[in-house]
């Protein structure tokens, strides 16, 4: 039976695709592509023929069932999305699902993904950590933010650059403005950026500089309580 590859593409730097990627693209029936015009300008640039179809969060629902069906009857087809893994905040989720229903085998490349550089390069303890992803923009938002309040592992989420100063003040109500903070924006791209500090520090920078690119927040967990014995000591 023919399989579904998920397959990372670069989140910017062009250079940051495997060569089992590239294969994989080059080899399958047809790819699936959250915007076919982004895809297009990749494939090219790889020197990888057309193959593709469109796949994205506005069709997935009623197209799902069909793809598999394809694949099912023997053509294997690649799932990529504008940049990064998908399934990570981009489309992916029910397609893989229903493979998997279907008893068709999925594989998936490791690749890019703006995560985990964001997390690494933060300094914070990345032993253990919660990916958040996009926040909800309106209903909800606080609500999830409070509930992450104790969170002892450092959590990573993804902002657009137009709420990256609200989600700032957010994070100063909830966490409170000493709580460290790393912001990474535009990562492997020209004009990469890291801006460290305290939820309040970071947050001025921001306040003056127009925040530009796309983001990855990283905080730092709430510290543990240090335990005191009777004699007063830590």
């Amino acid at each position: 039976m023919a399989k579904l590859y998920i397959v990372p593409t670069p989140i910017g730097n062009l250079d940051d695709i495997t060569l089992r990627a590239v294969n994989v693209l080059r080899e399958v029936d047809f790819i699936l592509a959250e915007d076919t015009r982004t895809t297009s300008f990749l494939l090219k640039h790889l020197g990888i023929e057309q193959k593709l179809r469109s796949h994205h969060k506005f069709n997935e629902h009623a197209t799902v069932e069909m793809v598999a069906g394809t694949i099912a009857a023997g053509r294997n087809a690649a799932l990529v999305s504008d940049a990064g893994t998908p399934g990570i905040s981009d489309p992916g989720f029910l397609l893989v699902r229903t493979c998997v229903e279907a008893g068709i085998e999925v594989k998936t490349l490791p690749g890019a993904t703006a995560l985990i550089p964001a997390l690494v390069q933060s300094g914070f303890p990345c032993d253990r950590f919660c990916f958040e992803g996009f926040l909800p923009q309106k209903k909800g938002r606080m609500k999830q933010l409070q509930a992450l309040a104790g969170e002892e592992r450092t959590m990573i989420f993804y902002e657009s650059p137009y709420r990256v100063v609200r989600c700032l003040e957010q994070f100063a109500e909830v966490f409170g403005e000493d709580r460290r903070v790393s912001v990474s924006r535009e990562i492997t791209k020209k004009f990469e950026q890291t801006v460290r500090g305290t939820v309040a520090e970071v947050l001025g920078h921001f306040r003056t500089t127009e925040p530009k690119g796309e983001f990855v927040i990283v905080v730092a967990g709430k510290p543990k309580n240090r335990r005191v014995r009777e004699d007063g000591e830590e």
